[in-house]
């Protein structure tokens, strides 16, 4: 042993005794042991979580997907996951993707968090202003000016329809996509962001549109709405109830059966389609989010590659739960 250490040691143990004897040096020594046992404990315990995250992989299910994905010609992110046992499927389920409309529900939590506090009631009743018209088929827009409308038919608007000028008018309401941002961080979601209309963002903006997310992340929101680990009971019973209206049902839902619950949203603008959706299966409820960008085939019809791709994956995927 280094004779450095022995004097060290020596010099403690020497003061120990003049002062207060031998019992004190005990405890040290008590507590090094303690110390020393509690450091192997967490050596094991972060063994076991290694295994237990390399145990969650789905192989078989991995093995059915994975070659759909060859040849896509663009980027494609996906995440599923089985709620009951855990076990996922990942493919670049980290890399960021334009959310499109999908930034919508990030929107919702702030507009829910504000009714949380209180600070909205969901009947409450707006204006409506021809400035807040967003261009485009929206319902909203077709409003006559100094109308009114509830706070619940403006959810409605958003998440069913995906109506943008009711998305953007929301986006206000709940603080801006600068407390919708902070709302995000708070909850541990490093990656989805609101880029539109929220200073500072301009260069995500340009590079991802209205907002930003990995497919991993916007699906664990989506689970712990579920779980109901968001805020409170209350607040994320209101959020599936919303997301249990989805009115573009023509992609991954078609493939459902209309009896089994879904909660979904999904996003498209010329060169990204994505889709999140929770299926509330009998027997093994199942998470799915499918993110696209660059992509080559910027068609607006049904067969476009993003679109037969997801219904072929979500065929798979209940084939696959549901047995």
């Amino acid at each position: 042993m280094d004779r450095r250490l022995i004097g060290f040691r020596g010099f403690f143990t020497a003061k120990a005794q003049g002062r207060q004897g031998a019992p004190e040096l005990s405890a040290t020594l008590r507590l090094r042991a303690l110390l020393v046992k509690a450091s192997a404990l967490l050596c094991v315990l972060l063994f076991s979580a290694v295994n237990l995250f390399s145990q969650k992989k789905d192989h078989r299910l991995e093995q059915k997907i994975l070659p759909l994905l060859q040849g896509y010609q663009g980027d494609i992110g996906i995440y599923i996951k089985n709620l009951r046992t855990g076990k996922t499927v990942s493919y670049q389920a980290d890399t960021i993707f334009p959310t499109a409309s999908i930034v919508k529900i990030p929107i919702m939590i702030g507009i829910l968090d504000k009714m949380e506090k209180k600070e909205l009631d969901y009947h409450q009743e707006f204006i409506y202003h021809d400035s807040m018209l967003y261009a485009g088929v929206d319902i909203l827009g077709s409003f006559k000016s100094g109308e009114k409308i509830e706070l619940s038919k403006l959810l409605m608007l958003m998440l069913t329809t995906s109506d943008n000028t009711a998305s953007l008018w929301l986006q206000a309401i709940a603080g801006t996509g600068t407390r919708i941002n902070e709302i995000m961080d708070s909850l541990g979601f490093q990656h989805t962001r609101v880029n539109s209309r929220t200073p500072g963002r301009e260069e995500n903006r340009n590079q991802y549109g209205w907002g930003q997310t990995t497919p991993r992340e916007i699906a664990t929101m989506i689970e712990r709405i579920y779980r109901m680990n968001i805020v409170s009971k209350g607040f994320c019973e209101r959020a599936l109830r919303l997301l249990g209206r989805n009115y573009w049902d023509a992609e991954a839902l078609s493939q459902i059966p209309p009896t089994v619950e879904v909660f979904s949203k999904n996003g498209a603008v010329n060169a990204s389609r994505s889709e999140v959706f929770l299926v509330n299966a009998p027997r093994n409820p199942y998470l799915v989010a499918i993110f696209t960008k660059n992509n080559k085939d910027q068609s607006w019809n049904q067969d476009n590659e993003a679109w037969k791709l997801t219904k072929e994956i979500s065929k798979l995927l209940w084939a696959y739960f549901s047995k």
